[in-house]
C-alpha cells in the first residue's frame, strides 16, 4: 500500500511527495520544494558489480549488506533507487509491492526514487539488506535493438534515515562495504525475457548469517552533479489482476498451450514439474497461427521467452520472472516431460500496469460496443506501464507522443491519469531539443533519430490542455508553457511562408492508401500547417488562462496568419482541399480553419467521401480521433453511428469479429479470410484507435466536460441516441465527485438520468427528436430555447417524448 500525494492541489514542480510504499506503519516523506531540488541530502553513492560485460544480457547482480542496530527507532525510512531495476529485501522480507522499480525516465536527466517506511522490518542486533538488480530500460535492449542506451550496467542507491535532533540521522548508505555476486537469474531483458536456474538459488542470501565469503566487494562511484534524483511522481507498476487459464491443449509442434482468454501485459506465473536440471521454455503470443502453433512473428526480434531450469526435490516448482514483461494472450510450455499431464492452474497471467484508479465506466445495449469498450480498457492497461507506450510486446514499447495525445481524452475517462500524464509530460520536456523541436518519443534519453512530426510533437500542448479540461489542473499548463512556445517558434522558423514542410508520419496507417505508403494520402504539409494553426490558437488560449497576456495576443495573431496561409495554400477555387481525403476535411473542420462558405463545402466533401466508401472510415491515426466528434458537431450523428457500428473492414467492430480483445495497430491486423497483416509492424495491443471511446462517453452516453469550467465544475449531459441503441450509461469520478449520464428509450419515451456531484452544476441538453416538453423528477419543467435544463447537485430524472 502507498501513501500517495495526488490530486489537483499538489503541484509536481513545486510540492511533490514521494511515493511511499507501506511496509508496516506508514508515514509521509518530506516534500520537494522545487523541480530542481530533491528531498534527500544524499550521502550514499552508486554501487555496482564491477567487470560486467554488457554487450549481451548477463546474470543479474545480487547485493547484500549486514549492519547492526542497538535499538530499532520508531520511524525509519529507506530512500531507494536504481539505474536499471531493483527488488529490495530486509531481513528476508520484500519491501514494497511495486514491480519494475524505480521506473523509466531519461536517466541522463532525472532518476526517480521510492521511499519506504521500514521500521517494522528491522530488529535489534544484526540486520541484512538484500537487493536484486535488472537491466531494465537503463542498460537492456531498447530503441528497437540497441543495448545500454543510458548506461553499461545496473547500479543501486540506498539511504536509510531516522528522525534526529537536528534533522535526519543516517543509519545506512550504499558504499564500498557492500558485497555482490550473481545468482539464479542468468539473464533478464525487457524485450527478450528472463532465464532462471533454480539450482543456483542461494537460500538465506537476504538474511543475516548467510555465508557471503565468496562474494566480491562492490564498485562505487559518486552521484552525477547534473542528474536530478527526485521522488517518484506516480504510483509504481503493480500486479493489478490475475487471469486464469481458460483452456489448454497440446499444439502441433508439441508445446502445451494455455489460453488466458484476454490479451494482456505482464508475465506468466507457472507451476512446473520438479526435475533437477530440466529446462522448460516459456513462450508468449498474442495470436495463434492457422496451424494452431503460437504466432510470434509480429514480436520481430524480441525473443519474449523465459527459460526456467528446475531445482528438483518437489512435485511442482512455482516461478515467475522479476525483471521483464510480455504482451500476450497465449502461453506455451516446451520441454515438459513426455508423460506430463498439465492442469489449468499451471499457468496464471499476472497483469501489470502503472497503478491507476479506474474512474469511468461505459455500457450500452449494444454488445459489440461493450466489447469495444473492454478492448479499449485492456489496451490502456497494457500500454500505460510507466509511460504511454505504443505497444507492449515487440522490440519497441516506446512512448510515442502521437498515440498518447490521440488517446488522452479517452484515457482520462477510463482511469485517473492526472499524475501519469503530469509525469510523462516532464519526460516529453526532457526530450525536447534545444531548437524547440519535440521528438516523437519520450523518454528519449538515447537521442533517437526520430525527430519531430505534426500531430505527434503537438502533444506538447494537446495533452496539457486535455488534462486541464478534465481535471482543472492549471499547473500542467504553466509547467509546459515554455515548451509549447519553443515548439511553436521552431515551427515558425522552419515553415517557409508559414507553411509546414512535407514531413512527419502523415495520417499514419490510413486504410487503402492510394500510394501504398503507411503515411497515407493526406498531404503532410497540409497536416502540419493545420496543426500549426490550431496549436498557435490553443496556446494563445492557454496563455490567457495563465496570465501571459502579451503572449496570448501574439499567438492569436500568429494563429490567424497561419490559418489564412492554410486557406490560401490548400483550399482550391473549386471548393475542395488539395488533398481530397476524409482526414484533410476533418482537420479543416475540427480546427476551425475555414470561413463559413468553405466550411459548408468542406462538410459536403467529407460526407461525399464517406458515402463513396459505403459509410466506412478512411482515416489513420490523425483523422480517426476527429471523425465521429466532428460529424456530431455538425449535426451528423446518425452518420457517425453508421460508421462506428460498421462491421466490415475498415471499422472498429471488424477486429472484434476477428477475435480482438484489445485494440489493434492496423484496421486489418488480422482477418479470418486473409490471415495476418504486415508482420514488420503488426501489434495486437495498440491503443490509438481506442480514441473513439471519447465519443462513446460524450455522445452515446452524453457525459461531456465543459472547457470553460474545467474539472467538471460544470459539465454537460447531452446524450444522442442512435444506431438502434435502447440505452446507454456512463459514470465518471471527477475532481468534484461522481458524475453520471444515462438514458433509456421505451415506448416512444426517453428517460435521462443525471448525477451531479456537490460543487458542480450540469446542463442537460435534450437530443434532437425530443418533444420539447419534459418532466424533471416527476414535475413538468420549462425547457430552454436550446432544449436545455440547468441542474444543481443531486440525482435527477428527466422524461420526454422522443421519436
Amino acid at each position: 500500500m502507498d501513501i500517495y500525494f495526488s490530486r489537483i492541489t499538489r503541484r509536481f514542480t513545486a510540492a511533490l511527495a514521494a511515493t511511499l510504499l507501506g511496509c508496516g506503519s506508514m508515514a509521509l516523506t518530506t516534500i520537494a520544494t522545487s523541480e530542481k531540488e530533491t528531498t534527500v541530502d544524499w550521502k550514499a553513492q552508486w554501487i555496482y558489480m564491477e567487470g560486467v560485460d554488457r554487450n549481451e544480457p548477463g546474470p543479474a547482480p545480487y547485493l547484500r549488506k549486514e549492519f547492526e542496530l542497538e535499538a530499532v527507532p520508531s520511524s525509519v525510512v529507506a530512500h531507494v533507487t536504481a539505474l536499471g531495476l531493483y527488488e529490495l529485501y530486509i531481513n528476508g522480507q520484500r519491501v514494497g509491492d511495486g514491480e519494475l522499480s524505480p521506473g523509466w525516465t531519461d536517466y541522463h536527466t532525472r532518476v526517480p526514487y521510492q521511499t519506504f517506511e521500514v521500521s517494522d522490518l528491522l530488529r535489534e542486533g544484526t540486520n541484512t539488506i538484500g537487493v536484486m538488480l535488472g537491466d531494465g530500460w537503463y542498460c537492456g535492449k531498447m530503441f528497437i535493438n540497441r543495448r545500454a542506451c543510458y548506461g553499461d550496467y545496473p547500479e543501486f542507491l540506498l539511504q536509510m534515515e531516522t528522525p534526529g535532533a537536528n534533522g535526519r540521522d543516517i543509519l545506512l548508505t550504499t558504499d564500498d562495504s557492500w558485497k555482490t555476486a550473481t545468482g539464479p537469474i542468468l539473464m533478464s531483458d525487457i524485450y527478450d525475457g528472463e532465464i532462471y536456474d533454480a539450482r543456483l538459488e542461494m537460500d538465506g542470501w537476504d538474511r543475516s548469517g548467510f555465508d557471503d565469503s565468496g562474494w566480491e566487494s562492490v564498485a562505487m562511484r559518486p552521484l552525477d552533479a547534473d542528474v536530478l534524483i527526485e521522488p517518484a511522481r506516480i504510483r509504481p507498476v503493480r500486479r493489478m489482476n490475475i487471469l486464469s487459464t481458460q483452456k489448454f491443449w497440446k499444439a502441433p509442434n508439441g508445446e502445451w498451450l494455455f489460453d488466458l482468454g484476454q490479451n494482456m501485459v505482464g508475465w506468466a506465473k507457472v507451476r512446473l514439474p520438479s526435475e533437477e536440471g530440466r529446462e522448460i521454455t516459456i513462450r508468449f503470443a498474442e495470436m495463434l497461427q492457422q496451424d494452431g502453433n503460437l504466432y510470434t512473428e509480429n514480436y520481430r526480434s524480441a525473443k519474449s521467452t523465459n527459460i526456467y531450469i528446475a531445482r528438483g526435490g518437489s512435485d511442482l516448482e512455482e516461478w515467475e520472472p522479476t525483471f521483464t514483461f510480455h504482451g500476450f494472450r497465449y502461453v506455451g510450455l516446451a520441454g515438459l516431460p513426455e508423460d506430463a499431464v498439465p492442469s489449468a492452474d499451471w499457468v496464471e497471467g499476472i497483469v501489470l500496469h502503472t497503478d491507476m484508479d479506474q474512474s469511468g465506466e461505459f455500457a450500452c445495449s449494444n454488445d459489440l460496443l461493450n466489447q469495444l469498450q473492454s478492448n479499449i480498457i485492456w489496451g490502456q492497461k497494457g500500454n500505460f506501464l510507466e509511460v504511454p507506450t505504443d505497444c507492449p510486446q515487440r522490440n519497441e514499447r516506446l512512448g510515442w507522443t502521437g498515440d498518447a495525445q490521440i488517446f488522452c481524452p479517452t484515457a482520462s475517462f477510463n482511469f485517473d491519469v492526472l499524475d501519469f500524464f503530469n509525469k510523462w509530460m516532464i519526460d516529453v520536456r526532457d526530450a525536447q531539443r534545444e531548437d524547440g523541436s519535440v521528438p516523437v518519443i519520450a523518454p528519449d534519453g538515447f537521442k533517437s533519430s526520430f525527430r519531430e512530426s505534426p500531430a505527434w510533437s503537438d502533444a506538447i500542448y494537446l495533452i496539457p490542455w486535455e488534462i486541464y479540461v478534465r481535471y482543472g489542473d492549471i499547473g500542467i499548463l504553466r509547467d509546459n508553457f515554455e515548451a509549447m512556445l519553443a515548439w511553436l517558434d521552431y515551427q515558425k522558423t522552419n515553415s517557409p511562408g508559414l507553411v509546414r514542410e512535407e514531413t512527419g508520419y502523415g495520417d499514419w496507417l490510413q486504410p487503402y492508401p492510394k500510394n501504398g505508403d503507411n503515411k497515407g494520402d493526406t498531404n503532410r504539409s497540409l497536416i502540419g500547417t493545420a496543426h500549426f494553426a490550431y496549436g498557435a490558437g490553443l496556446t494563445a488560449r492557454i496563455a490567457g488562462l495563465i496570465g501571459e497576456v502579451e503572449e496570448a495576443e501574439r499567438l492569436k495573431k500568429l494563429a490567424e496568419e497561419v490559418r489564412q496561409v492554410f486557406v490560401e495554400t490548400f483550399w482550391l477555387p473549386e471548393g475542395k482541399l488539395s488533398s481530397d481525403t476524409q482526414t484533410a476535411y476533418l482537420l479543416a473542420l475540427a480546427f476551425d480553419l475555414l470561413d463559413e462558405e468553405a466550411e459548408v463545402q468542406a462538410l459536403d466533401n467529407l460526407i461525399r467521401l464517406i458515402e463513396e466508401a459505403d459509410n466506412h472510415l478512411g482515416t489513420g491515426f490523425v483523422g480517426t480521433p476527429l471523425l465521429a466528434p466532428t460529424l456530431t458537431r455538425y449535426g451528423k450523428t446518425k452518420l457517425a453511428y453508421e460508421i462506428v457500428l460498421k462491421e466490415t473492414y475498415p471499422s472498429w467492430i471488424f477486429s472484434i469479429h476477428q477475435g480482438a480483445t484489445t485494440m489493434w495497430e492496423r484496421w486489418n491486423s488480422y482477418s479470418h479470410a486473409e490471415g495476418f497483416g504486415n508482420v514488420a509492424m503488426n501489434s495486437f495491443n495498440h491503443y490509438a484507435y481506442g480514441a473513439i471511446g471519447q465519443w462513446m462517453y460524450e455522445t452515446i452516453a452524453g457525459l461531456a466536460p465543459d472547457p470553460d469550467n474545467p474539472g467538471y465544475k460544470h459539465f454537460f449531459v447531452r446524450p444522442q441516441p442512435g444506431g438502434n441503441l435502447t440505452w446507454a450509461r456512463a459514470t465518471l469520478r471527477t475532481p468534484q465527485g461522481k458524475a453520471g449520464s444515462s438514458w433509456k428509450l421505451s415506448d416512444g419515451k426517453l428517460s435521462i438520468e443525471a448525477i451531479v456531484p456537490e460543487g458542480s452544476t450540469c446542463t442537460v441538453v435534450l437530443p434532437e427528436g425530443s418533444s420539447g416538453e419534459a418532466a424533471l423528477n416527476g414535475q413538468a419543467v420549462a425547457v430552454g430555447v436550446a432544449g436545455d435544463l440547468q441542474l444543481g447537485p443531486g440525482s435527477h430524472r428527466i422524461e420526454t417524448a422522443f421519436n
